[in-house]
């Protein structure tokens, strides 16, 4: 008889033993082509490795970030999400013991005439499931991978906001330089307009041009207070980011921000570890590995043992309620007969999610490259703009002063003068806004290589 038990129960160990098998990483994956950039396989240092004190020194920044990373609502939230996975966790390792129960019951009867008589019993009870063919196993497997996802989500949540932070402060900073730039013009430009309009009062200018003028300074007007209105709204959304209450931010200026000269990316295989959403689309496709496996082991028997121990004071004697122990022990085995198509169709179900969870990690990884080719691409072309609007400032400036000594010598009228001076206006708030672009495409890149999510 064991030698048939042997026999049958040998091909289901055999089919079996796919279930116990750890996760591992897809093969041909599109890591190799990910830059469209050439980088040395010895480049093992990149940008993202940096700590984001490292890259952002401007100290009313760091406690920005410091402040926005204890209060942030998005942050504290990511952080209940790992604790309640590692509470899931810890159940799912302890499902392996077995689970004891303590029922105790008492009893009173009394028949017609009868004496009272008392009985009790203290039982203590005990189950185990053995975990034969994986399920259990897989199970924590699971588990564990869905921790995994939430410490990733959890960084992915921690790099986005150290980045927005950064963001939205250099906004601040370039909308503090426009203004000041604004403010700058239109004194200037005030003044202008008075002397224009004492010029009209003695002849020396035409109406004409004290109303060209006029409009061009309340265009100008217009375009100040709208500034005005953009700093504001980023400062109340730098605060809402941060979960605080509205106010006035301190900080710095956009001219004394620095990076550091060299901006490595490293080698792309270093984004499958270091990219927080591609470490979080592959525990997707991890749990979904372990729960395909745990279709597959619900296919086989499910062994449970269980028992009790315990004392009464009641073994059915009639006269007197003798005490003393009362023990039992039960083990059961499950084998699925009649429910095996809807087994079948739970296992492709399963199957069908763990293909949808590899094309999307494949996707993830896809993304991930296409943001640090934009980003590596930014900074460079955020370079060379801000090369070619500061050669500009420095000609248009040189244009404007000789606009305004000609005009002052009647060889020149004042649309010329007026000409002139937009345009230095307008090529001052482009080298304004070419370095915020560059700051913001260094933090973008810092967000794609993984930075700041340790």
């Amino acid at each position: 008889m064991r030698k048939i038990i042997y026999m049958l129960m040998c091909p289901l160990l055999l089919g079996s033993c796919h279930i116990y098998r750890n996760y591992e990483r897809p093969e041909g994956l599109p890591v190799d082509s990910l830059y469209r950039e050439p980088v040395a396989q010895n480049d093992t240092v990149s940008l993202g490795d940096l700590p984001w004190e490292e890259l952002f020194q401007d100290a009313k920044l760091q406690e920005l970030i410091t402040y926005g990373l204890e209060h942030n609502t998005d942050m504290q939230t990511a952080l209940l999400r790992v604790d309640q996975a590692q509470s899931q966790l810890k159940a799912a390792r302890l499902s392996f013991l077995p689970s004891l129960t303590l029922s105790p019951q008492g009893a009173v009867n009394r028949t017609d005439g009868g004496a009272t008589v008392k009985t009790y019993e203290l039982p203590l009870q005990a189950s185990w499931e053995v975990d034969l063919f994986g399920n259990l196993r897989n199970a924590k497997q699971a588990t564990k991978a869905t921790l995994l996802e939430q410490e990733a989500y959890r960084q992915a949540v921690r790099s986005e906001l150290i980045s927005t932070i950064a963001n939205d402060y250099y906004t601040l900073l370039m909308l503090d330089e426009q203004i000041q730039i604004s403010k700058e013009t239109l004194e200037v430009w005030q003044e202008q307009v008075r002397t224009m309009e004492l010029r009209l009062q003695v002849g020396e200018e035409t109406e004409n041009a004290v109303t060209q003028a006029r409009a061009s300074l309340y265009e100008l007007e217009a375009s100040y207070n709208d500034l005005l209105r953009q700093q504001r709204e980023a400062e109340n959304a730098l605060c809402t980011l941060l979960g605080t209450t509205y106010r006035s931010v301190e900080r710095t200026k956009l001219e004394m921000q620095s990076f550091p000269d060299s901006l490595q990316t490293g080698v792309p295989l270093r984004l499958l570890s270091h990219r927080p959403d591609v470490v979080q689309a592959e525990m997707t496709l991890a749990n979904a590995y372990y729960t395909t496996n745990q279709a597959r082991s619900a296919f086989y028997p499910n062994l449970t043992l269980s028992g009790s121990a315990g004392w009464t004071n009641s073994l059915g004697e009639a006269v007197r309620n003798p005490g003393g122990w009362i023990l039992s022990a039960l083990a059961s085995l499950t084998q699925p007969i009649f429910n095996r198509g809807k087994l079948i169709s739970n296992l492709r179900v399963s199957k069908d999610e763990e293909q949808i969870a590899l094309l999307n990690y494949k996707q993830a990884l896809l993304q991930a490259g296409q943001e640090v080719n934009d980003a590596l691409y930014a900074v460079s072309s955020a370079k060379i703009s801000l090369d070619k609007h500061s050669r500009q400032c420095e000609e248009l400036n040189r244009s404007v002063q000789t606009a305004e000594m000609l005009y002052k010598t009647n060889n020149a009228t004042y649309l010329e003068v007026l000409t002139a001076r937009q345009s230095l206006l307008s090529a001052r708030l482009n080298v304004v806004q070419d370095q915020f672009t560059y700051c913001q495409s260094v933090i973008n890149l810092y967000k794609a290589l993984g930075g700041g999510s340790v």
